[in-house]
């Protein structure tokens, strides 16, 4: 018997969607609707090996979800059967450490936690209000992003900031891209035949927003990303650490506001601000023409991520498996060789053929001899979503 599951993922002007059976853990139907609040909003939709693509006008997500409903209606699959639907949530900051069922008081909660993430919580609240007026017979359920790091020790999520300014605001690292990570380091366990925790691991998710996480023994006690998702790692439009003086510098003699300076951060550097470019196959062609700039931006984008490797081996005491995952984890043969070869001295050994082989599958990349087990583990965000929802109805 199917138990499909809705999964709602928003932005600010667009909708990512999957159905997905829990029984099977296949995935039924998929789409996403894009440019939200302009007039000529997109729709494209598959199901079944068919595909529908709509142009209209969808002035907020209300409107784009009614009409994702009537293509559900006219395209299938039925959304009647659906049995939860599960929404990606940003920020949970403190009061949300688990996978919660949505009701008025959660909603609440979430319109109160919107400052720690203003471009994240408040597209995510307006697709939940606007899924649960066209759905409002199944259980809504909230999936944190933050809730995988919510058993960082005190040490490790602390600033060192006034004490009470920070317990009035809830200023302290949360961590982001939970979801992956705790999805690829089960995987991990399971591909190395290990109970999840008996070993250490890092992963490395790296995408167009990346992070890395500190995994003991099956808990996650340090990770890149910390208030904002803006910390951490270099990343594709994000700067990932700086200076904080770097703020007041650019105010004081730019004369730059907090607007313009977090715009500045967060959507104009990474490697957008050091290249000019964001997509590591460009980056890749740009170093083999020569590009100067592209070389420097790769290395500064490896020299942040193996400081980062190399923080968490040593707060870890050591480390079993070492794994990549994400858009430029699973797919950029040279960042894992950069990484893993500047490793070498501590004992990581890569298979350079291993690493070469394009897969859609969980694999090793490290030989046998390796003293650390490096291997690429596809993602699945949706696939975690809609575990996590399931057992939250349970």
């Amino acid at each position: 018997m199917s138990e499909p599951v809705l999964l709602l993922n928003c932005g600010s002007s667009s909708i990512k969607y999957q159905v997905i059976d829990l029984t099977s853990e296949e995935v039924v139907a998929s789409g996403i609707i894009q440019r939200i609040g302009e007039n000529e909003s997109t729709l494209d939709h598959n199901f079944g090996g068919k595909s529908r693509h709509d142009s209209l006008g969808f002035p907020d997500h209300a409107r784009a979800l009614a009409h994702l409903v009537q293509v559900f209606d006219e395209v299938g699959p039925t959304l009647a059967d659906v049995v939860a639907v599960g929404h990606r949530t940003v920020h949970g900051g403190e009061a949300f450490r688990h996978t919660t069922v949505i009701d008025d008081a959660v909603l609440a909660k979430l319109r109160e936690l919107s400052p720690l993430a203003p471009l994240h919580n408040p597209p995510g609240i307006a697709g939940i209000e606007a899924a649960m007026a066209v759905l409002p017979d199944v259980p809504h359920v909230a999936v944190f992003d933050t809730a995988f790091f919510a058993t960082l020790p005190p040490a490790a999520y602390t600033y060192a900031i006034d004490d009470e300014l920070a317990h009035a605001h809830g200023i302290r690292k949360y961590g982001f891209h939970g979801t992956s990570h705790s999805y690829v380091s089960q995987k991990v366990a399971e591909v190395l035949g290990r109970d999840y925790d008996s070993f250490n691991q890092i992963v490395c998710h790296l995408g167009n927003g990346a992070s890395i996480s500190a995994i003991q023994r099956g808990v996650a006690v340090d990770t890149s990303m910390g208030l904002t998702p803006l910390a951490g790692l270099v990343m594709g439009t994000r700067s990932g650490d700086v200076d904080p003086g770097l703020h007041a510098f650019l105010g004081r003699v730019l004369d730059m506001d907090l607007n313009e300076v977090d715009a500045l951060l967060n959507k104009k550097s990474g490697m957008l601000g050091l290249c000019g470019v964001t997509d590591f196959r460009d980056i890749t062609d740009l170093i083999n023409a020569g590009d100067q700039r592209a070389r420097l931006a790769m290395d500064v984008y490896l020299h942040r991520l193996i400081s980062y490797i190399g923080s968490y081996l040593a707060i870890l005491g050591g480390v079993d498996a070492l794994t990549f995952t994400a858009g430029v984890g699973e797919n950029d043969a040279l960042v894992r060789a950069g990484v893993v070869k500047r490793l070498e001295p501590l004992g990581f050994v890569l298979d350079e053929a291993a690493n070469a082989l394009r897969s859609k599958e969980p694999r090793i990349i490290s030989t046998p001899d390796s003293k650390v087990t490096v291997l690429v583990v596809p993602t699945n965000e949706e696939l975690a979503m809609a575990r996590e929802t399931k057992a939250a109805i349970s």
